[in-house]
C-alpha cells in the first residue's frame, strides 16, 4: 500500500510517497518554490510517475476554519469540503489558495483515489473555552466566529507520540511544553494528551517571532500606522507576513537562523535577531506553562527546533525557573533528550515528520477512526 502526502507551505512544496504499514518514506520531492509554481508541478508530476498505483492522497490543510475540525475525506472538486476550504482561505491566505490548486489538480489526475484533508487546526479543536476566546465584543465574536484556532497540530501530534516513546509513558498521561520552530513558529501546552493552550490564534500570524512573520505586535501600533502614515491594509499585510520576523530584524540579511548564527559574531543586527527570537520563544513557553500542573518535558521540533542547537540553548537558558536545564547537548540523529541525565525537566528533540502524521490521519479517516 502506498500513500501520497502533500504539504504545501507558503513558498515551498513537500510531497512524499509513504508506506503506511512501515511508516517509511519511499520517495520524496521537496521544492523550494511556491507550491502552485511550474517547478513544483513538474516535481510533483515526476513523483507521481514513479508512484505506480496509489491507494490514497493525504493533504496537509493549514487552516480548517470553523467547519473542518478533523481529517476529512474530500467529496469531489465541487463538494462541501472544498467549499469549506474556500471559506477559510482569508484566514490563511499564504497557504490555502495553493492547497486548493493542488487539491483540484490531484483530484482531477487521481479521481478514483480517496483524498483526505488533514487540518493542522484539528489538534487544538478542544481548546478550553477560556484559552480559545478573545476578549472582544460578543457580537464580533459571534458574527465572525473569532476564536483561537491554533496551528502546527500535525507536528504536535507526531511529537507528542514520539516523546511519549522516549519517556516510556502514555501520551494521554503527559503534561508537556512543545515548541515548533521553523519558518512558522508556535508553542503548545499539552495536558493529558490534549492541547490546552497555544500561541497562534485566528491566523498563523499571532504569537512568536518567525522567519518572515512578525508574530504578535501591539494592535495599537497597527492602528497608529493605518491612521498616521500612508500605509494601508495591503502594505501592513505584506510587511507583517513577508518582511518582518528574523528577516526584518536582521535588516534583510536572512530569515534563516543558520545564516544568522554564522554572522552573529560581528553583525549586531544578526545577533539582535537571534536574541529577540529566543526571548519571544521563552516568553511563549513560560506563558503556556501556566496551563499545566507540572512539566514532564520540554520538546523542540520544527526545522529550527530539531537542527539548531544554538537556538535551543538560547531558549532553554531563560527557563531555569521551570526546572529546564541551562546547558544542552548538540544535535542527534534520532529523537531523544539533549538535556543532562536526571534533569528535572528533560529537554527532548523530535524530528518533524508531518508527512507521517498526515499518513496516519489519512488512514484513520479512510478507516472511519475518529
Amino acid at each position: 500500500m502506498t500513500l501520497l502526502t502533500v504539504n504545501p507551505g507558503s513558498g515551498s512544496l513537500k510531497a512524499h510517497l509513504v508506506d503506511p504499514a512501515a511508516e517509511t518514506v519511499e520517495h520524496a520531492a521537496e521544492v523550494e518554490h511556491p507550491p502552485d509554481s511550474d517547478e513544483a508541478w513538474r516535481e510533483l508530476d515526476e513523483l507521481l510517475d514513479r508512484a505506480g498505483d496509489l491507494d490514497a492522497v493525504g493533504h496537509r490543510l493549514v487552516h480548517g476554519g470553523p467547519d473542518l475540525r478533523a481529517p476529512t475525506i474530500v467529496d469531489g472538486v465541487d463538494g462541501d469540503v472544498r467549499r469549506a476550504i474556500e471559506r477559510a482561505t482569508s484566514l490563511a491566505p499564504l497557504h490555502l489558495p495553493a492547497t486548493l490548486a493542488l487539491l483540484d489538480r490531484l483530484v482531477e489526475r487521481l479521481p478514483e483515489v480517496p483524498h483526505v484533508v488533514c487540518p493542522d487546526t484539528a489538534f487544538h479543536r478542544d481548546l478550553p473555552e477560556h484559552a480559545a476566546t478573545y476578549a472582544l465584543p460578543t457580537d464580533w465574536r459571534e458574527a465572525f466566529d473569532l476564536r483561537r484556532y491554533g496551528f502546527h497540530g500535525l507536528s504536535y501530534r507526531w511529537a507528542l507520540d514520539r516523546v511519549a516513546g522516549v519517556l516510556d509513558r502514555p501520551a494521554g498521561e503527559l503534561q508537556v511544553l512543545l515548541a515548533h520552530l521553523g519558518g512558522g513558529c508556535s508553542v503548545c501546552a499539552v495536558r493529558d494528551g490534549r492541547s490546552v493552550d497555544t500561541s497562534m490564534g485566528l491566523t498563523p500570524l499571532e504569537g512568536l517571532v518567525m522567519s518572515k512573520r512578525s508574530g504578535s505586535v501591539d494592535p495599537g501600533l497597527l492602528l497608529w500606522l493605518l491612521r498616521e502614515t500612508d500605509l494601508d491594509a495591503a502594505a501592513l499585510d505584506d510587511g507583517l507576513n513577508h518582511r518582518s520576523g528574523l528577516l526584518g530584524l536582521s535588516d534583510g540579511r536572512s530569515p534563516d537562523t543558520r545564516d544568522l548564527v554564522a554572522a552573529a559574531g560581528d553583525d549586531h543586527a544578526a545577533a539582535l535577531a537571534l536574541r529577540v527570537f529566543g526571548h519571544h520563544a521563552r516568553r511563549g513557553l513560560a506563558a503556556a506553562a501556566t496551563s499545566l500542573d507540572r512539566i514532564d518535558a520540554l520538546v523542540f521540533t520544527g526545522e529550527i527546533g530539531w537542527d539548531q542547537p544554538e537556538v535551543r540553548t538560547e531558549v532553554a537558558a531563560g527557563l531555569g525557573l521551570f526546572g529546564v536545564p541551562r546547558h544542552l547537548s548538540g544535535n542527534r540523529d534520532d529523537d531523544g533528550p539533549v538535556s543532562p541525565p536526571g534533569a528535572e525537566v528533560p529537554v527532548v528533540v523530535v524530528r518533524p515528520r508531518e508527512e507521517l502524521q498526515v499518513c496516519r490521519d489519512t488512514m484513520s479517516a479512510i478507516n472511519g477512526i475518529s
